[in-house]
């Protein structure tokens, strides 16, 4: 009984023609092939989302020396 081949294919086929119509029918198809279309797009765009390392600018491997100094009258406190 699972075991559904061709003709039961065409047969079911033929029935959602009638019961839709042909334009609905169409349509809907439409639908699903834009919902699926987007379904892809947003799943590259989710893999091109991944995080980047930062890029590094020719020449920025330069260390910066700080020193802290306090004002005498912070030091009190």
């Amino acid at each position: 009984m699972g075991n559904i081949g061709l003709p039961g294919i065409l047969i079911l086929a033929i029935l959602v023609l009638l019961l839709f119509g042909r334009n609905r029918f169409s349509n809907m198809m439409g639908d699903v092939a834009k919902g699926l279309k987007s379904f892809k797009k947003g799943m590259a765009d989710e893999d091109d989302s991944k995080p980047q390392p930062p890029k590094q600018i020719p020449g920025d491997n330069q260390t910066i020396d700080a020193e802290v100094t306090r004002d005498r009258d912070q030091a009190s406190n």
